[in-house]
């Protein structure tokens, strides 16, 4: 998928920094799911792997009984990423500047990007960035929901269906040594009320893909 100039750019144009330089802790995403992206995770993730949380934050939606060989974080706020206990290291990077990262071929086992491939600009370049540095025939787990900061999201994003956004990401990732293995597209809801009444929450969404790329 070639992506024009129009569809790379987004409202706000301000550098990057400036908009992340204030750490959020809070919620971005729902309580139900948060939930089903820690269910989603105990089911792919193994201990003895070594995780790369890219475009993370100060929590990893990790499942709590599991203790991996390493979690390596990514973002945008150093005070966030430093709060985040689930890593053993994090480093700050803009991946709309800047897309290799500080890795040797082949040493990461799985790959998470959550709520974050929406404010990617050269989302190939990261991807293909990606498939060198995870090890080959192993894991990346994209997820994401309907909600984003607007002015920070490519027009790509901020102006397509949901449908079409996950066809974007899998577009993307079969153009730059991925192979798209499976798709989640799920309700989740929460109890209002007194916990009796259960409303629709933030949809869920998943593209996991296994990378294609030999890194020998």
């Amino acid at each position: 998928m070639k992506l024009s100039i129009s569809d790379r750019e987004k409202i706000d144009i301000a550098d990057d920094r400036i908009f992340y330089q204030q750490p959020r802790y809070v919620y971005h995403l729902s309580d139900s799911f948060r939930t089903r992206l820690t269910k989603l995770y105990s089911e792919y993730l193994m201990n003895h792997h070594v995780i790369l949380d890219l475009m993370s934050s100060w929590v990893s939606h990790l499942p709590n009984n599991m203790r991996f060989k390493k979690v390596i974080g990514h973002g945008m706020n150093e005070a966030e990423l430093s709060f985040n206990k689930r890593l053993d290291s994090y480093w700050v990077q803009n991946l709309n500047n800047t897309q290799n990262m500080p890795f040797e071929n082949s040493s990461i086992d799985v790959g998470l990007i959550v709520a974050g491939w929406q404010y990617l600009q050269y989302p190939e370049k990261v991807s293909l960035e990606l498939s060198r540095i995870i090890k080959s025939d192993s894991l990346l787990i994209i997820s994401f929901t309907n909600r984003a900061f607007w002015n920070k999201a490519p027009n790509i994003w901020t102006y397509s269906s949901e449908e079409q956004r996950i066809d974007y990401v899998k577009s993307v990732l079969s153009d730059n040594g991925w192979r798209v293995e499976k798709i989640f597209k799920e309700k989740t809801q929460e109890k209002k009320l007194f916990g009796f009444y259960p409303v629709d929450s933030d949809p869920f969404f998943s593209v996991i893909a296994r990378n294609n790329k030999s890194n020998n």
